[in-house]
């Protein structure tokens, strides 16, 4: 007598192939029996976790001041079209703090209404972001320029290339 199993009668049988359907992609079928992600995205917040921000640094009176008087001195010879070196501080889009970049251009004009400063290549930039300025015009030099407002050997010494206009008030 002959072993029987329960599927003795169809194991032979060629494997049916719909007329209606085309056959799914290896690529497809592949992905059925993937491993499920249930943490969609969660990768993405453990690095946005870590990633670093500098908090916005207070200028003291003194620093303020000093600030305004090269700003007066910007207004007085704005003619000259005077090429300055700014280190701003750019707020982060998604977490408090944000980053100190370093933004050189051709003073173009000043809007004191709005605050801000606009350069040749159409970037604004916030008076109140401005953290130094720096005359990079030979020819041109702020009275009793001693350097930078504050000791800030703490921050980054990186320059950024921003996008036209990517500092707004």
């Amino acid at each position: 007598m002959k072993p029987t199993h329960k599927y003795d009668d169809i194991i032979n049988l060629p494997r049916h192939i719909s007329q209606r359907r085309s056959p799914m992609s290896m690529t497809d079928r592949a992905a059925q029996f993937s491993p499920f992600a249930a943490l969609t995205g969660y990768d993405a917040v453990i690095e946005e976790t870590g990633r670093l921000t500098d908090r916005q640094i207070e200028l003291d009176e003194g620093g303020k001041a000093l600030l305004d008087e090269k700003l007066r001195f910007l207004r007085q010879n704005l003619n000259r079209n005077p090429r300055i070196s700014l280190r701003t501080f750019r707020p982060d889009e998604r977490k408090s703090g944000g980053a100190y970049v370093n933004v050189t251009g051709c003073l173009k004009a000043m809007d004191p209404v709005r605050g801000c400063l606009i350069l040749a290549d159409g970037a604004v930039i916030a008076v109140e972001s401005i953290f130094d300025i720096r005359l990079e015009t030979p020819d041109l030099r702020f009275p009793e320029d001693d350097g930078m407002i504050n000791d800030i050997t703490s921050l980054p010494e990186d320059t950024y290339e921003l996008p036209q206009g990517s500092i707004r008030k």
